[in-house]
């Protein structure tokens, strides 16, 4: 693959592994809007969040590559993935970072968890327009086809006018009909929480393992400008999310709690 000066160098990852079906349908998408550098993992990076790996060595192979896209395989996180495209792999920097189409919402609090979020966060970081994108079903056979036009839409914006730095994009779309959908609303992240649950479980051997459940506790279900409603309504939602995670609204408060 030879990226040529004009050419859009699109930076692709995911937390599902190489071969989930939200990561093929999103590079379909993509290398529409120009060259692709694929990196992912075999196996599921889910719930990783921004971690690094620090105590095992990073490797990478190089498994396709056409006058499209390259597609690597790494043994490293998705935050991972796209420091080592970024610092070893790419030609020059990429104009975006694209990550998903992840198998279930990454809505409300989830964003703190995901996977899928900490590759868009990422690329965030490095000053890169980046994109996070999730399909509200955890179907292994959910169709992620539905999810191209808003693909198509988001990026269509981000090329005509970038977002501004520090800021990236969390964009989740609801597991309904192509018909049912109804438009794309802007909207702010819900507050909740997990519950989490785990079950206590026995081994073949006989011991005891913990497995780990959970019911998300929306806290205010009655909101129409939170991303949970959005979906749960039919509505694309897309959230901009700020790596700076500083309360502003709290810093003058407590700087006069740290007078007295």
């Amino acid at each position: 693959m030879v990226i040529e000066k004009d050419d859009k160098l699109i930076l692709l990852t995911n937390d599902d592994g190489l071969y989930a079906g939200g990561l093929k349908t999103l590079l379909e998408v993509m290398e529409e809007f120009g060259k692709v550098i694929l990196i992912s993992t075999i196996e599921s990076m889910s719930g990783m969040s921004q971690a690094l790996t620090v105590k095992t060595p990073l490797r990478v192979k190089l498994l396709e590559e056409n006058y499209r896209h390259k597609i690597y395989a790494c043994n490293g996180t998705p935050a991972d993935s796209v420091k080592l495209a970024i610092n070893q792999l790419a030609e020059r920097i990429p104009d975006w970072v694209v990550s998903g189409i992840n198998h279930g919402s990454n809505a409300s609090v989830s964003v703190l968890y995901s996977g899928t979020m900490a590759a868009a966060i990422e690329g965030c970081l490095y000053g890169i327009n980046s994109v996070g994108f999730s399909l509200n079903n955890f179907s292994p056979t959910a169709d992620f086809s539905i999810c191209k036009k808003y693909i198509r839409i988001v990026m269509k914006k981000i090329a005509l006018e970038p977002l501004p730095g520090g800021i990236c994009l969390n964009v989740n779309i609801p597991a309904a009909k192509k018909n049912e959908i109804q438009g794309i609303k802007v909207c702010r992240q819900s507050k909740g929480n997990w519950r989490e649950e785990f079950e206590k479980r026995k081994d073949p051997m006989g011991k005891t393992y913990y497995w780990l459940t959970g019911v998300f506790q929306n806290h205010e279900p009655e909101a129409t400008d939170t991303d949970e409603w959005a979906i749960a309504h039919n509505f694309v939602s897309v959230v901009p999310v700020t790596v700076d995670m500083t309360a502003h609204s709290y810093i003058d408060k407590l700087k006069v709690r740290f007078k007295k």
